[in-house]
């Protein structure tokens, strides 16, 4: 056995004796959600508790900072210097959840308490992001061990904790710690696999642009018996102003909003052969979306259209009254082949066209941008080689996740190269009761990271 061998013997070692599930257990009881309000001092506890004394045990200079933005959670900053001449690696996780939802869970299973049940890890935060992070930085902490003490390359840490509101103040306190931060890649997890059982490596992520549709056609409601079939409904016209964007089958019909020069080669290639599962809670529907491609190019290479939420009156206490308004709020997934600086123009264009004047458009903007490293950027070939080395199977490379990161602001503060290695799937229910961290490929996901935590040390990286 090589000691590298043996650093991932002694990892999953570690992981099957049920001591990393102890450790994530203790990360996860921290009520670390900065989207319910009274747990400001819960994502200062995360950093200053769950995570400082334990990587300033290996060697990391921690601080941890307020956010630049008022209202929002901390930042830590840690890192472990060599020596400045080794090559140095950027690495990023969030220690906020989305709020816990602590009614809705199933019976025996509580948001802020992990459970072991079958084949997963229950618990809030264990795939979004604590268990990943933790996963990581378990995987480090062995090749530490193995090494003596000393890893061959320099390493530096961002632990944010208002990624689940948007990443905001991420992006200011990036640019002002920009030297600080300087690093030659930036390898970090979160997200989902392709499917649970294909390890996985994303230069990037699609962006998210939102914005309401609102039409106001009169200051109050009226009867629905006197004046329903003789004036306008806004719910209605507000119905076919969405119907006008997408057709009946998800096709989206404002083509502006669509890559510029079509679906890039590269990134069809990248996904040629890759069929996504459906998952239990979601099952695929071939014929939803663009006509003509497979579901990997619809959520990897494309862009799609998305009402989060409509209302009309007043759902949970219906009156017999015509709506005086109705009220939409959309999102455009996007990846970096679109122009989302011509989103909202399109729109206001193409509903004119489309006989509706008096729909308006507002809060229109970017929520997280649009990010990708080239998929033949050395980095990216030199990782998933690393894991196959390790894994002994193939590793799936994407151009982006469906999902969002703040990958934009590590490329265009610190201009380093992307590669992401998420350690869940599709089907975790990160964002809703019942999030849960599958226990097979968050196995697997502990190996591949001790490897290129080792590999990192040793020659031939880029």
């Amino acid at each position: 056995m090589t000691n590298r061998d043996a650093a991932i013997a002694r990892a999953l070692a570690f992981f099957d004796d049920g001591r990393f599930r102890d450790r994530l257990a203790d990360l996860v009881a921290i009520q670390s959600t900065s989207q319910d309000p009274g747990h400001e001092a819960d994502v200062w506890k995360y950093l200053q508790e769950g995570i400082a004394p334990w990587i300033e045990r290996m060697g990391f200079t921690v601080t941890i900072h307020p956010n630049p933005k008022p209202g929002f959670g901390p930042i830590l900053m840690a890192e472990r210097i060599e020596d400045p001449a080794l090559q140095t690696i950027l690495t990023y996780g969030h220690g906020d959840t989305v709020r816990g939802l602590d009614d809705q869970w199933d019976a025996g299973l509580k948001p802020w308490e992990l459970k072991e049940v079958g084949d997963r890890w229950y618990g809030r935060g264990t795939a979004d992001n604590k268990g990943q992070h933790a996963l990581n930085l378990t995987a480090l902490e062995h090749v530490l061990a193995a090494r003596g003490g000393k890893l061959g390359f320099n390493l530096k840490l961002i632990l944010e904790t208002s990624e689940e509101r948007g990443s905001n103040g991420l992006k200011e306190f990036v640019a002002a710690h920009a030297a600080a931060l300087a690093a030659d890649v930036l390898i970090a997890s979160d997200g989902p696999r392709v499917a649970p059982g294909i390890p996985t490596v994303t230069t990037g992520t699609r962006g998210t642009f939102h914005f309401d549709l609102v039409l106001d056609l009169r200051p109050g409601g009226v009867h629905s018996g006197n004046w329903g079939g003789m004036i306008a409904d806004p719910a209605i016209v507000l119905a076919h102003a969405l119907a006008a964007i997408c057709d009946r089958h998800g096709k989206i019909l404002v083509r502006d909003w669509l890559p510029r020069n079509g679906l890039p080669a590269q990134v069809r290639a990248a996904l040629a052969g890759l069929e996504l599962p459906s998952e239990e809670s979601a099952t695929i529907d071939p014929n939803w979306g663009e006509p003509g491609f497979t579901a990997a190019e619809k959520v990897f290479g494309w862009t799609s259209f998305i009402p989060l939420a409509m209302v009309a009156g007043r759902p949970e206490n219906p009156v017999n009254a015509v709506a005086p308004s109705a009220r939409a709020h959309c999102q455009i997934r996007y990846t970096v082949d679109s122009d989302p600086a011509i989103f909202e123009s399109a729109l206001r264009s193409h509903l004119d066209a489309h006989g509706f004047p008096e729909v308006r458009i507002e809060n229109a903007g970017i929520r997280m941008p649009a990010s990708r490293t080239d998929l033949d950027n050395p980095w990216v070939g030199w990782t998933v080689r690393s894991m196959e080395k390790t894994l002994g199977k193939h590793v799936q490379v994407i151009p982006n996740s469906g999902g969002g990161l703040p990958g934009d602001v590590f490329v265009d503060h610190l201009h380093v190269p992307l590669v992401w290695i998420p350690h869940s799937y599709n089907g975790c229910k990160q964002h809703g009761p019942n999030e849960h961290f599958l226990i097979a490929p968050a196995r697997e996901g502990l190996a591949a990271y001790t490897g290129i935590w080792w590999d990192l040390g040793e020659q031939g990286t880029p």
